[in-house]
């Protein structure tokens, strides 16, 4: 089988590299074009192509995928499958008709639920208590097509989206290879989706990150969860901007939302709209992030301040 691969970050990268650990064919990879990072805002090359790289692939950056050059490149690599996995560009109809098999994608959630860019985000924002990965028959819509197989994963109290999606990484590229054997069995089975069970997981926001607490602590606890790495739950406490990277709900007295109920004896513990919220790691603008311990050394805090949206 001839499998064009299509993706980008480091969750296809998962991918990819299980389909060439058993020896699928691969014969071309599409990924995004190269972006400015770090310092020096050099070029730099995604997970993907990096991988692609190293094996020799065939590898193409097309800014879009509408024009015909680009299509007709595709049409001569005669591939049976494209597998996309996070690519970032959306497939024009003609591109999903050109594999013999159409295109298969790698998402992360248990679909109808949480269609769209950003999954892994929403399920935890959402407080979903499980997720997991849904290879599906790309069609025109989004994230529309038939559902061939799914793999279920838990969501526990302790995920952040970083670690969630490394989990999914590994569910997603072990999904594939099920998937595929499964097809080559003639045993692959397509379901249509309910569209009434369907969700939308639109892309995240820094302006939504801002911690509104007058949410309960249970909420505001599942926000740092879900904006870690990013784009970080933010708040201002006496001028500062802060980002929250760890915090658990926590017994306290009643104090207006976001006052600080205790910023001493080695822990941050604000009043939120219903309950408290015990902040564990936490950093200062062009500062590491610290634990409480270590950030109330250096940061005055006292009962009564109250945290602030910008």
């Amino acid at each position: 089988m001839k499998i064009i691969f299509a993706g980008t970050p480091a969750f296809a990268a998962h991918a990819l590299k299980a389909l060439l650990d058993k020896q699928f064919e691969i014969v071309a990879v599409l990924t995004q074009p190269d972006r400015p990072s770090g310092r020096g805002m050099q070029l730099k090359p995604s997970p993907v192509k990096q991988l692609a790289l190293e094996q020799g692939l065939a590898v193409l950056q097309p800014k879009t995928l509408k024009d015909t050059d680009i299509q007709n490149q595709l049409i001569n690599f005669k591939a049976d499958l494209m597998i996309v996995a996070a690519y970032g560009l959306i497939l024009p109809k003609v591109v999903l008709q050109i594999p013999r098999l159409g295109c298969w994608n790698i998402h992360a959630s248990l679909l109808p639920r949480w269609r769209g860019a950003a999954p892994i985000q929403r399920a935890i924002l959402a407080g979903d208590q499980q997720t997991g990965i849904t290879i599906m028959q790309m069609d025109a819509g989004l994230d529309t097509g038939d559902m061939l197989f799914k793999k279920e994963s838990l969501i526990t109290t302790s995920d952040t989206s970083e670690t969630l999606h490394d989990k999914l990484a590994v569910l997603g590229a072990n999904a594939i290879l099920e998937a595929l054997t499964l097809h080559q069995e003639n045993k692959i089975l397509a379901i249509p989706q309910d569209g009434a069970l369907a969700s939308y997981a639109s892309k995240l926001s820094k302006e939504e990150s801002q911690i509104d607490w007058s949410k309960s602590a249970q909420e505001v606890a599942l926000n740092v969860r879900g904006y870690n790495p990013f784009p970080g739950a933010t708040s201002v406490l006496n001028g500062t901007p802060l980002k929250i990277w760890q915090a658990s709900v926590c017994d306290g007295p009643a104090g207006l939302s976001g006052e600080v109920l205790q910023g001493e004896k080695n822990a941050l513990i604000v009043a939120c709209g219903v309950g408290a919220l015990s902040l564990e790691i936490i950093q200062k603008p062009n500062a590491k992030a610290l634990p409480a311990t270590q950030f109330l050394q250096g940061f005055t805090v006292k009962a009564g301040d109250r945290f602030v949206t910008r």
